[in-house]
């Protein structure tokens, strides 16, 4: 349940901050968190191991969000736009309203700025915005290893319970054997009178 519930607080804080990537990669990963739980009270392993390769690239797309923020190797946050496909110019949420962060607008705005933007500068926070990002890019990993680990004890569990049953003989613990032919058994007709 805490692995839904951050999801949803931050799909709602990529759709404040219009990035479009992360809300697209937020949303993918509900569905398939819907379609882990189904698998695991159906029992149904295929749905469960996607579920598992899914938390794979989940960790390997929030590697790249703190990659991102860090500003590892050629990526800057700066250029945010890879987060918003080049739509818009809108950054981060937590840029303009993370823990004490006191935004001031500046006029007047530059030429290069979009007269439908403001322009402004941010001083003042109490923790920059790529460490928030990076924080709840971090509590995703954390909790999808924990949900890979759950996943493949689940599917070894049925799997296991899938292959201790005897779907010919019951729960045999000797396994199947079939009937015993015997040649000193005749098979009679049997007539029944009114």
């Amino acid at each position: 349940m805490t692995f839904e519930v951050s999801v949803l607080e931050r799909q709602i804080f990529d759709f404040l901050g219009y990035q479009w990537a992360p809300i697209l990669a937020n949303f993918i990963h509900i569905i398939v968190v819907i379609l882990g739980l189904f698998g695991t009270i159906q029992y149904r392993p295929r749905y469960i191991t996607g579920y598992a390769v899914w938390l794979i690239l989940w960790v390997t797309w929030n590697v790249f969000v703190i990659c991102f923020y860090l500003e590892a190797g050629d990526l800057s946050k700066e250029t945010d736009l890879i987060l918003t496909f080049n739509i818009s110019m809108h950054r981060s949420w937590w840029m303009e309203n993370g823990p004490g962060c006191t935004v001031t607008s500046v006029t007047p705005a530059p030429d290069w700025a979009p007269e439908d933007h403001r322009y402004i500068t941010v001083s003042g926070c109490f923790l920059e915005y790529q460490y928030i990002e990076v924080a709840h890019s971090s509590l995703q990993i954390f909790l999808a290893l924990a949900g890979f680990i759950y996943a493949c004890y689940v599917v070894k569990c049925i799997t296991e319970e899938e292959d201790s049953f005897d779907f010919i003989g019951g729960f045999d613990s000797y396994g199947y054997q079939g009937p015993q032919k015997t040649s000193h058994l005749q098979l009679q007709p049997m007539y029944m009178s009114k």
